[in-house]
């Protein structure tokens, strides 16, 4: 039998509350299906689950919060006795807390008799907010609750509470980020002439949404480099560095609500600028709706973090625990450059590096803005 429990979705995550079941007893799931919805501080996740097998017992009832590691369903293996299943899954289910269990009724899973009906889109904005749903009234079809009747029921105490809870677990692991790692950092100003040019020409022969940002140029750049000093990708986990299978790069994105998220954008190193172009608006767009996957809030293995939008000439960040390095860039600039001996104005960008002096030193991690640096003048190659 396979337990499935409740994963971190990240550092700042200790407990989380069940939102909904994705899934039903008797069913197959194949491994990287959502198997629930569950509500943090910062959005609604889809969990994924990385087991595959059939469904046998669910144990949490929608609405629990449940810390991280709490046992939430049971899946039977492949040739296991269903019986001798249950009997270790009744064992699981007894170590729970009375509130949480599940109940043994004959309803569809995540659908009790008392709950309220819900568009897909009023839910995701209710997690978001942090409202309940059987406290709004629905004026849809057959009592539905619309997206416009979360946003009426919204008390404005209810979205400061949510933001509230935002910035503890921020501010949680940040402290223990700036508690626990010996940062050092480092900061170089890039020449991005070559970069803006080919971009413009680029862009200037395709639609508007075919058009790519320099953002997604800057992230191909720090995960290309990434390959070659892989001591600032991966994660500093039970007193030894441990390095990633592969490059995902977290996004520090800022939410329309107040507070920050950083979700994973996958093997950015092996992925043609229209995809990545194409997987960064899909991914800031989800973020802001509250629809991310679990696997996006768990997996980043280095945060990018750009304010260039703010204004700010550079920004040195601090590392998201347990990754190991932050890469920091600033807004884009002409400065006085001397190029070939000769002053011009050029385009610029500042990029810093926060890193964690337990995996790496200053030299490394100078080497490896040199090779971002490096990677920027032939924006072609990217």
């Amino acid at each position: 039998m396979i337990v499935f429990k409740l994963p971190s979705l990240g550092a700042d995550m200790d407990e989380g509350t069940l939102l909904e079941w994705k899934v039903k007893p008797g069913e197959r799931i194949e491994r990287g299906e959502v198997i629930a919805v569950v509500d943090t501080s910062k959005a609604a996740v889809d969990v994924e689950c990385w087991q595959t097998g059939e469904v046998l017992e669910l144990l949490i009832e929608p609405g629990c919060k449940i810390p991280v590691g709490t046992a939430i369903a049971t899946l039977l293996e492949a040739g296991e006795s269903r019986e001798a299943a249950m009997a270790q899954s009744a064992a699981a289910r007894a170590a729970l807390p009375a509130e949480q269990p599940a109940g043994t009724a004959p309803t569809a899973p995540g659908v009790s008799p008392t709950r309220p009906r819900i568009s897909p889109a009023a839910r995701k904005r209710a997690a978001e907010l942090g409202l309940d749903p059987a406290q709004l009234t629905g004026s849809g079809p057959q009592g539905t609750i619309t997206l416009e009747d979360v946003e009426a029921g919204l008390p404005k105490a209810t979205s400061q509470d949510r933001n509230a809870a935002m910035r503890q677990a921020i501010a949680a692991a940040m402290s223990r980020s700036k508690r626990e790692i010996p940062h050092y950092y480092l900061s170089e100003t890039v020449a991005f002439g070559a970069a803006s040019r080919w971009l413009h020409a680029y862009n200037a022969e395709r639609t508007p949404e075919q058009r790519l940002l320099a953002s997604v140029l800057l992230l191909k750049a720090v995960a290309l480099a990434l390959r070659e000093y892989p001591q600032l990708n991966g994660y500093w986990q039970d007193n030894t560095f441990q390095p990633a299978k592969g490059i995902h790069l977290g996004v520090a994105i800022a939410l329309r609500q107040g507070g920050l998220i950083a979700p994973a954008l996958h093997d950015v190193a092996d992925k043609p600028l229209p995809q990545l172009m194409t997987e960064l608006s899909d991914l800031v767009q989800r973020a802001r709706s509250g629809s991310l996957r679990s696997s996006e809030m768990s997996d980043a293995t280095l945060t990018v973090t750009q304010l260039g939008e703010q204004g700010v000439d550079s920004v040195f960040g601090v590392i998201y625990p347990p990754q190991v390095a932050l890469v920091g860039v600033g807004r884009i600039v002409e400065r006085p450059w001397v190029e070939a001996g000769e002053l011009c104005v050029m385009p610029t960008v500042v990029l810093s590096l926060a890193a964690d002096h337990r995996v790496s030193d200053g030299h490394y991690g100078a080497r490896f803005l040199a090779e971002v640096r490096r990677l920027l003048q032939s924006p072609e190659s990217l």
